[in-house]
């Protein structure tokens, strides 16, 4: 039996950045949440802070929208009949 080690390590590299690229860019979307919330807080407060829970609600949303789109192409890569 021969393997190709060198596809294989190719194939880890690329799974492992994915992985990382997409935990990153969901924890900037929680991170959006988190501005929301602090915004709702701070107008609670009355401390003047403005454009913080639209800023963040955006991101968030674009954020969730970016990981959703890659397991949506993963799901499409691994289901032999969307092809």
């Amino acid at each position: 039996m021969h393997l190709d080690w060198t596809a294989l390590g190719e194939v880890a590299a690329v799974s492992t950045g994915v992985t990382v690229a997409v935990v990153v860019v969901f924890a900037l979307g929680v991170l959006g949440l988190a501005r929301v919330e602090a915004a709702r807080e701070g107008a609670a407060a009355d401390t003047g802070s403005s454009g913080g829970g639209v800023l963040g609600i955006t991101q968030a949303g674009l954020c969730f929208l970016a990981c959703a789109a890659v397991v949506a192409y993963g799901i499409y890569l691994i289901v032999p009949q969307f092809h």
